[in-house]
């Protein structure tokens, strides 16, 4: 039995942050009803058309969900709402600041008639404050939080290459429901949760915020590789590849000179005696490294670095990570079904099996309005004046 499969979760939702969290409960069973707008529907359906056609992003984040459209602004929308909200365990939302409050969907006007509802608000800054109001996206959040000060090379910022703000918020609404549903068990009542897109990067900058405590300077940016350990990152060999690969303490940095690079003198060499100084004489260590990778294969330098046992890596591309040995070899890959025919896609991390976890197709848009209106109490005549009014 799905853990999740009595729970019911009205979705206000776009892009990623609000559909990653609710995906991740449906995948433990929820039944994850997603209001969508007539005609467009989650912004992310249009993303771009990468798969068969269909949003990249939106396949990812919406398997094992229903889909309803309905105009909240339409004066008709408000009896169809309130159905819906009676029917919810938890709602999720993540629309622009203030736009479900003036629909009537916040939590202190639905608290006193819902008491047992959990209601989780999401956005770029979190309620109050100078900036509750303020329209945000990841990028922004990966600026304003600090993230881009601290990635990309000395000469410029990178931008992380997945939406990792709304990840990181999307992750904490999804622990912070199940924490709210186990909290409700005992007490009966919901709770209001809210995620600031903002905070939980702010939390996740946790290291390089202490390593500049007090004034200190903050890390460099350094590309690919690590900003306070070295050598820690990609080095390009003799063939042209790239192996990345970490040294974590004195230990290894002696078998890394004595068994990779053939050079057992080095780890007595006064420049390099410390993590310390190897960061400080990072270019000429990188030269010392640099020579003796330039003559062997990438294979050969990944057999030497698991004889000395250093952790390392190949620096994949998605071609490589779509056949990656790994990942088939443990079955992690099923299939789920789409508006357009099966795809791929990767079992949740922890789940043993396919059928622990709930692999539902993803929605057409508006997919499931009629079923859903019929199962409100409303009858064919009803519904069929809605569609002519627009309403849905």
């Amino acid at each position: 039995m799905l853990v999740l499969n009595d729970i019911t979760i009205l979705a206000f939702e776009q892009a990623i942050s609000a559909p990653f969290c609710t995906r991740q409960l449906a995948d433990l069973g929820a039944r994850v009803i997603k209001v969508e707008r007539p005609g467009e529907g989650d912004f992310a359906r249009s993303y771009d058309t990468r798969v068969r056609g269909m949003s990249s992003h939106f396949v990812w984040c919406n398997r094992s969900k229903e889909s309803i459209t309905l105009d909240l602004k339409h004066p008709s929308a408000s009896d169809i709402l309130n159905r819906l909200v009676s029917k919810a365990d938890i709602i999720v939302q993540n629309l622009a600041p203030g736009s479900a409050a003036r629909l009537g969907l916040s939590w202190e006007m639905l608290h006193p008639r819902f008491p047992a509802l959990i209601f989780c608000d999401i956005s770029g800054y979190g309620a109050g404050g100078p900036l509750g109001a303020k329209k945000a996206y990841d990028l922004l959040i990966q600026s304003e939080s600090g993230f881009l000060s601290i990635t990309g090379t000395a000469s410029e910022y990178a931008k992380a290459g997945i939406s990792i703000a709304d990840i990181s918020a999307g992750m904490y609404a999804f622990s912070g429901i199940l924490a709210a549903l186990l909290r409700r068990r005992a007490t009966g009542i919901g709770e209001h949760i809210d995620i600031s897109m903002l905070e939980c990067m702010a939390e996740w900058m946790s290291y390089p915020l202490y390593y500049s405590y007090e004034g200190a300077a903050p890390p460099a940016r350094t590309g690919a590789t690590h900003a306070t350990i070295y050598p820690y990152g990609p080095f390009v060999v003799g063939d042209g590849k790239a192996v990345l690969f970490g040294l974590q303490n004195e230990r290894e940095w002696t078998s890394f000179c004595e068994k990779v690079l053939k050079m057992p003198e080095l780890a007595k060499d006064s420049r390099f005696s410390s993590n310390s100084r190897r960061t400080e004489a990072r270019p000429e260590l990188q030269a010392i490294i640099d020579q003796v990778f330039a003559k062997l294969t990438a294979a050969e330098v990944i057999s030497l670095l698991e004889v000395a046992q250093i952790a390392n890596a190949r620096v994949n591309g998605m071609c490589e990570l779509w056949q990656h040995p790994q990942l088939c070899a443990r079955d992690r890959w099923c299939s789920v079904m789409t508006p357009v025919g099966k795809i791929p896609a990767l079992l949740p991390p922890g789940a043993a099996l396919a059928n622990a976890v709930r692999m539902d197709p993803v929605p057409d848009l508006g997919e499931n309005t009629d079923s859903l209106l019929r199962e409100l109490g409303y009858d064919p005549e009803e519904i069929g004046a809605m569609r002519r009014n627009k309403v849905v």
